[in-house]
Parts: structure tokens; sequence; C-alpha cells
């Protein structure tokens, strides 16, 4: 790849209008400037409204998109901090965090708190578990997790010095509790599990990792950030969904992402707590600054009302028979992907999916990312996955549109037949990937990565 391929696929917009690199004289007509926003969104959205994306955009709907940033726009300026000025952010978060405590089954002083994401919702509750362990004299803190538990938890760690101790996966690819049990020690905090994870979407065997968790005085956090807002409707119709939300006993706290299948916009997810004493574990408060009296719930000071107004209504908006509705279409499609991948020779579906079908391959002269060059060439965006080296593909409102799942069944065959007539050839997806696994590799990566993102955050450069 030339430097300046890299630079176009970087900054795909350099040659198309001007960079910024300082405040303009005088404003720029707000016609231009919304014309440009409009090209762009424009132009990235196309992918998506054709339902050829796993993930990231669960909606679809632009009418509905359209209504909550029209209810966004009416409070968007407002900062919640200041509740004498907006009290109806009041009105918004508590009903927003009883609407999660009902569905996710919490039990009398239950508690939630809104967050900006699946991130600083698992952050937070790391930190709670982290001051309640300190309040118990532990020192040294640590959690215990599946290796497929969110790597925000791993970031978290790293910056509230938290050791984070990884245990392996069973054969079935959930969390081995038995090898949780082996990690824990006196300076454990807290166990968590996933529903679903992030890279296969199953859900880890919560019931047995409450029973630990009760038998070593410990937290239990369980991750449902993807699948949060799905399993309680799939439950109501009737799929057979592993015990996962608070009434597992020894479960206390849940993340829950609204901004994903609760089909609010991004910038928003709940933590839910079964105690509000372990809530307030995650408050700061300063009451001798010069400033005032000081308190937040969590990381952020100021937050916009926008999206807490936003949050509010695309919940009321959606309804139980909208959640409903849209559960069903989504494990139809899915269960059409997992069919076809499961028909295609040299394919394994990766453990029992629901919504989220992960796959590797069987044959080890199939390498899985030159099928995703195929996929990519044909126009679908996957998530590939590593250890074991896969693709995934969550299904979402988009792709639930008439047809896309058998195109993507159909395209799929034609990978693979692409991926075996082009064996040994080294894949554009996955062309980084062989140099993880050892220190030298490891760093060269994390190097590469930094180098990427220090661009990602600047200007084009000029020409």
């Amino acid at each position: 790849m030339s430097e300046d391929e890299l630079l176009d696929g970087l900054y795909p917009y350099r040659r198309d209008y001007r960079t910024y690199r300082a405040i303009p004289q005088d404003p720029v007509d707000r016609a231009e400037l919304a014309a440009a926003v409009g090209f762009m969104a424009g132009q990235e959205d196309a992918m998506g409204d054709e339902g050829l994306v796993s993930g990231s955009l669960y909606s679809g709907d632009h009418d509905h998109y359209e209504f909550l940033g029209d209810i966004f726009s009416r409070f968007s300026h407002a900062n919640i901090l200041q509740r004498d000025m907006y009290p109806s952010a009041t009105k918004f978060e508590g009903e927003i965090a009883a609407m999660v405590l009902s569905m996710l089954q919490a039990p009398e002083g239950g508690a939630s708190v809104i967050t900006s994401g699946g991130s600083e919702s698992l952050i937070s509750a790391l930190y709670a578990y982290r001051e309640q362990g300190r309040r118990n004299g532990i020192t040294r803190p640590n959690i215990v997790m599946p290796v497929t538990a969110h790597v925000a938890l791993d970031k978290g760690g790293h910056w509230m010095n938290v050791e984070v101790r990884h245990a392996p996966l069973a054969p079935d690819y959930r969390a081995d509790v038995a090898a949780m049990a082996e990690l824990v020690d006196d300076q454990t905090v807290a166990l968590v599990g996933s529903a679903g994870n992030y890279p296969h979407g199953l859900i880890d065997p919560i019931s047995e990792m409450g029973e630990l968790a009760q038998e070593r005085g410990l937290g239990l956090h369980v991750d449902g950030c993807l699948g949060g807002f799905l399993w309680p409707w799939l439950e109501e119709l009737g799929y057979d969904i592993p015990p996962w939300d608070f009434r597992v006993p020894g479960v206390t706290s849940i993340s829950a992402d609204t901004h994903k299948f609760g089909y609010a916009l991004k910038g928003t997810s709940t933590l839910s707590f079964r105690s509000k004493d372990l809530r307030r574990l995650q408050y700061f408060t300063k009451p001798d600054w010069p400033g005032g009296l000081y308190l937040s719930p969590g990381l952020a000071g100021s937050r916009s009302g926008g999206l807490i107004a936003s949050t509010w209504a695309a919940l009321l908006a959606t309804g139980r028979s909208g959640y409903l509705s849209a559960a069903q279409e989504i494990m139809t499609a899915a269960r059409t992907i997992r069919d076809g991948v499961e028909g295609i020779a040299g394919l394994e579906v990766i453990g029992d999916p629901y919504f989220l079908v992960a796959f590797k391959s069987q044959d080890p002269d199939l390498d899985i990312y030159l099928v995703n060059d195929s996929l990519k060439a044909a126009g679908w965006r996957l998530n590939a996955l590593q250890s074991p080296a896969a693709l995934h593909f969550c299904v979402t409102r988009p792709n639930t549109a008439p047809g896309v799942a058998e195109r993507f069944v159909a395209d799929l065959a034609a990978a693979v037949a692409y991926a075996r007539e082009h064996r040994g050839e080294p894949a554009d997806s996955g062309a980084m990937y062989g140099m993880g696994g050892t220190p030298q590799g490891d760093q060269t990566l994390n190097d590469l990565m930094t180098s990427v993102l220090d661009m990602m955050l600047e200007p084009a450069p000029e020409e």
C-alpha cells in the first residue's frame, strides 16, 4: 500500500474539502457546512443502510433517528449537572433507571446510573468493586474474568491499578468457572461474566459464577452491554436463555447498553446494582472545594441533557411490542446465517450462539482472513477475531431486511471458494495477525496501533 493510499484511507475527504488547522478568521457559511456534513453522512450510511454491516448500527430506522435527533436538539445545550435549571433530567434519568431495573429483574432496593457507553459502565463497576475492596482492607485488588470478557476492563484495570486475571475458556467457548476459582485469592474483589461476550456472543455460566461469588464473598458483574436489551425479549418469545440477570443469586451488578439494542443514540449505557450501597461507591463528592459543593455520580461532570432525553424517548417510543418484534426478526435472520455457515464445508460455528454468529475455519488450509477479504470486496463489513482466528456477524435490525441474510450466505460460500483458490497468499485483512504471539511481535503491533491512533487524532497532512 502506497503512502497516498494509506492517507486516502485515513482521511477520505482530504481531496474534497479544505482541511482546517486553525479556527478561521471569518465564520464559514452554515449552508456550506451543512452540505459537507450531509454528503459525508450519506456516503458513510450507505453500507449500513444496505444491511451489510455486522453490529455497529442497531436500529437502521432513519425516521427513528430523526425523531431522537429532534428530542436531542431540545436539550443538546443543557448541562444536567445543573439540575436547578434542568429538572427534567431527573425525570428522564430516574425513569430510564427504573425501566432498566425492571427489565433486568432487579430486587427491591436495586439502583442504576446512566453512563456514556459500555466502556464507562464496565470501568465504573470496576471502580465500585475496588472501593468496596479497600473498605474491606484489600490493598492489591484483582478481578477474575474469562479471556473473552470485554477489553474495557483491562483498560480500567490499567488506569486504576487493579490486576486483571484472565481465565481460559471451557470447550464450549464459555468461561471455565473452575479455572476462575483457581485464580481467586484474598485480594480478589469481583468476578466478571458476559451475557453475551463480544467475540462469540455467548452467555457465560452465570449461575455457576454466582455460586462461586457467594462462596468466596465476592461481587459478580455481568457484562450485558451487548445482549442486555435482547435477552429479556428473547426469553419472553420462548427462546431458551440461560439465567444471567438479577434473578441469579450472587449477581451484584449488570451493564446494558441503551445505545445498542435499546435503539437509543450513541453515547448512553446503564450500570445497575443490586443495592444502592454498592452504587454509592462509584460516586465522587468534594464538600470543601472553593468552587462549592461538588458531587458526581460517575466520571463525567457536565453531561448533555440531549442524550438523556433522547434515550428516555427511545425506550418509550419503542415499547415492549417494538422490542419483541425486533428481537424476533433478528433471531430469524441470525438462524438463516447460522444454518448457512453450518452448511458450508470447512467452516465451524463457535459455540451455540443466538443473535451473534461467530465462525472459524475447520481446515488448516482455509485462511479465514482470506474469506474476509472476499466478503469485504463484496461490500460486507464483518468483525475479525483472533485466538482463534475467526469472523463474527452480529445481527441487528438493518440485517433483517428481506434477502440480506440469504445474500450473505451466498457471498460467504463464494468467499470460501476464493480463499481456497488463493491458499497460501497473505490476507489483507489479517496481515498483521502473524506478528502477535511474541513479545517482539506484540510490541511491534502496539507501536503500529499507537501510530495509527496518532494519525487519526490529527488533521489530514498538507499536500
